[in-house]
């Protein structure tokens, strides 16, 4: 499980926002109350859960 992610946010979209871990940008949806919240180029760290699915790995 991912408990969470921290970095810099490198880019949000309408339901997802990215951040860089090490050098890896971690795309996490999230609620439009948490993205309100969030500025590229700022430091965030984001509770996650990660969701196992046949086709997809989700957080």
């Amino acid at each position: 499980m991912i408990a969470f992610v921290s970095g810099p946010v490198a880019a949000l979209a309408p339901t997802t926002a990215v951040i860089e871990v090490g050098g890896i940008g971690m795309a996490v949806q999230c609620t439009p109350h948490t993205l309100a919240d969030l500025r590229v180029g700022q430091e965030a760290r984001l509770a996650t859960s990660l969701v196992v699915r046949e086709d997809s790995l989700t957080l």
